[in-house]
């Protein structure tokens, strides 16, 4: 059974920090490219950051680009989103997804909320 597990939201200050972690299993990770995605109430999800199978490559969206780093571990079969600086704006409820070409999963996500 395929489960994506997203953990390490919460209520955070403005310039705050959080990390973010997608804990993976069911498939096997290394072979899985993962994102995080995230979702503003009224607006549509959108692609935060990406990181290949290996870890050797990442993309970022313009938004969170020298704010927010991701990584991964494929020994532990988790992906994690270190989250600095935050803004209102980045209040969302943050997703991970797992694709290759033939498949993807979603995570039920964790709510982020950049208030004071």
């Amino acid at each position: 059974q395929v489960q994506l597990v997203e953990s390490g939201g919460g209520l955070v200050q403005p310039g705050g920090s959080l990390r973010l972690s997608c804990a993976a299993s069911g498939f096997i990770f290394s072979s899985y490219a993962m994102s995080w995605y995230r979702q503003a109430p009224g607006k549509e999800r959108e692609l935060v950051a990406t990181i290949s199978n290996t870890g050797g490559s990442t993309n970022y969206a313009d938004s969170v680009k020298g704010r927010f780093t991701i990584s991964r571990d494929n020994a532990k079969n988790t992906v994690w989103l270190q989250m600095n600086s935050l803004k209102p704006e980045d209040t969302a409820r943050y997703y991970c997804r797992a694709f290759n070409y033939e498949y993807h999963y979603w995570g039920q996500g964790t709510q982020v909320t950049v208030s004071s």
